[in-house]
């Protein structure tokens, strides 16, 4: 479509959470579909081997959070064994709350990146966000990543206006000393969310915060095919960081 090759697959892997993000789901949680509704661990692995055949090199697994399934390792083993067809990368979003635990037998099944989603470093508002707690334990989780080797490992942070956009440097200092990306995403309306467009910050306002504090240090860095985040890195910094801009730039001519 629109002389697009489209080569990634996203799959949902449960609706479940174990975390209730107030810009994300109710606090009483949602409805779930019947397990005899869901796809099967044979029914995933069969969708992904006909879409990997048609050209898709990269899966990413999502959920709800994917870690609460308990059969993802498996998954992600089985997932690996298309390689030959052509699958080139395994990702996943996640929250991290119960990721640290199964990195390495993830790693070792075949996962190649990781995208930890952390709006705050701060623990009280973490528990705000959340309605639960564990910030440090995605703070341990997002270094624990680091140190195994993925291929890439992302941290998206969702940023609102008077709760977390005063961390912005907090985060991008995150890229100081580890090979890490953070990913600063405008604030988008959901059903439910309570969305207000002065809640929202668009990236050109947090680059112009930034730029007192690093001035020509940052670089913009080039944009990717079928891009999603404008890439920005601080010079001598091992890591970089980006701006998902959907609501003030959009992305979609990529």
């Amino acid at each position: 479509m629109f002389g697009r090759f489209h080569n990634y697959l996203r799959i949902s892997v449960t609706e479940k959470c174990n975390l209730r993000c107030q810009y994300c789901m109710p606090e009483e949680g949602v409805d779930l579909t019947a397990n005899d509704k869901l796809l099967t661990t044979d029914e995933i692995v069969r969708i992904a081997r006909i879409f990997v055949q048609q050209g898709v090199d990269k899966i990413r697994l999502t959920g709800g959070e994917p870690t609460v399934r308990r059969d993802i390792i498996d998954l992600v083993r089985r997932l690996d064994e298309l390689r030959p067809l052509g699958l080139r990368k395994i990702a996943m979003t996640t929250n991290g709350i119960a990721l640290r635990r199964k990195l390495p037998l993830l790693r070792e099944a075949g996962l190649d990146g990781v995208n930890i989603s952390l709006d705050t470093r701060d623990p009280l508002k973490f528990e705000v966000f959340t309605r639960r707690r564990g910030c440090e334990q995605v703070l341990r989780t997002i270094d624990e990543a680091g140190k195994l080797g993925f291929d890439f490992v992302k941290v998206n942070v969702v940023v609102m206006r008077g709760q977390n956009d005063d961390e912005v440097p907090a985060f991008v200092e995150m890229t100081h000393d580890d090979p890490i990306d953070v990913r600063f995403i405008e604030y988008m309306p959901f059903d439910g969310n309570r969305w207000g467009k002065q809640k929202l910050v668009g990236y050109q306002e947090l680059l112009d915060k930034l730029a007192p504090l690093y001035g020509d240090s940052i670089e913009q860095l080039p944009l990717e095919d079928n891009h999603t985040a404008k890439g920005y890195r601080i010079k001598g910094y091992r890591g970089q960081f980006g701006f998902i801009t959907s609501m003030t730039k959009s992305f979609c001519s990529s």
